[in-house]
């Protein structure tokens, strides 16, 4: 009879290592205040990993006074581009620090989704409830840091977004959003007029479009916008808001660029697909979602060293 496989111990590791019981833990709890040098750091780490050793998760938890299980809400906000690119990024950052990443989604609640008996046994190490962070247009938090004078949540992006159409000579603007009863967009229409006169844009209009099976509203909404304004680009709250117009442009017999020039927000896959290819915003959430998982674990994410969005020129501006 084959005797069942033994799991390593931190002892098994220590000895592999050449280290002690001590300084294995110490690497692997990342214990600070230990002068360990990053050769040993190193070496631990390869045996740990050659060995397969997985610390006893219930009892690191029991000693440190919680887990290595870092919390994200999401709310209602499920899909979209940038919304996987920050959950993939911050689920890596953390996995490099020896941490695990658990999403909750579900309803606008308190509770983002997640039952409080739940979260008493998890023991979580942080929680970053994504929505309520993003609904504070002037949220102090260190994950939106300053860059060229501005926060960079979710006004800077679409500072980027108007800031092409500017440059682009556009002086009157429709801002187009879902046409959703009982939900407060991302960005409101007011915000979105603050940022265009910091741009020189001289008028922003609400433009709301219907993203159901039924285009009468659409077309209408966009039918008004062409023949009683002077608007000559739409710059849509999310790329599926950008389809809904051009959509209606389409059954209205109206062109992009030529009679409107359309931007999306979001770099959807379905972008560059679209004919005429959809111009749009572009946002760095991977590098976002690192830096909510240093911050998580009380860690300097530092400064900014690239563009935290930009916009992807292509053919409806």
């Amino acid at each position: 009879m084959i005797p069942p496989l033994r799991k390593p111990t931190i002892r098994n590791v220590a000895d592999a290592a050449g280290v002690s019981a001590a300084t294995v833990s110490y690497v692997l709890n990342e214990t600070r205040g230990q002068t360990i040098t990053e050769q040993t750091r190193n070496r631990v780490l390869s045996a740990a990993s050659e060995l397969g050793y997985v610390p006893h998760s219930a009892a690191r938890a029991l000693r440190e006074g919680m887990s290595r299980i870092v919390l994200l809400k999401v709310g209602s906000m499920l899909g979209g581009h940038s919304l996987d690119r920050f959950i993939v990024g911050m689920n890596e950052e953390l996995r490099a620090h020896q941490h695990a990443l658990l999403v909750t989604a579900g309803p606008d609640t308190i509770d983002g989704g997640a039952p409080a008996e739940a979260l008493g046994a998890l023991m979580p190490r942080a929680v970053l409830d994504l929505p309520a962070l993003l609904a504070d247009a002037d949220a102090n938090h260190p994950l939106f840091a300053i860059v060229d004078g501005y926060r960079t949540g979710l006004a800077f992006h679409t500072l980027t977004q108007l800031r092409h159409l500017a440059e682009g000579g556009h002086r009157e603007i429709a801002f187009a959003l879902p046409f959703t009863l009982g939900r407060a967009p991302a960005i409101s229409v007011e915000e979105a007029s603050r940022i265009a006169a910091d741009l020189r844009i001289e008028r922003i209009h609400p433009l709301h479009i219907a993203l159901g099976e039924d285009p009468h509203q659409r077309i209408a909404a966009v039918r008004t916008i062409a023949e009683s304004t002077s608007v000559t680009a739409v710059a849509a709250s999310s790329d599926d808001v950008a389809f809904g117009v051009l959509n209606a442009m389409e059954s209205l017999g109206l062109h992009a660029p030529r009679d409107l020039a359309v931007i999306g927000f979001d770099d959807g896959m379905h972008g560059q697909l679209w004919r005429p290819a959809l111009t749009t915003v572009s946002i760095d959430a991977e590098s976002f979602g690192r830096r909510a998982a240093l911050l998580m674990l009380g860690r300097d994410p530092g400064a900014w060293v690239q563009a935290p969005s930009w916009v992807i020129v292509r053919e409806t501006t």
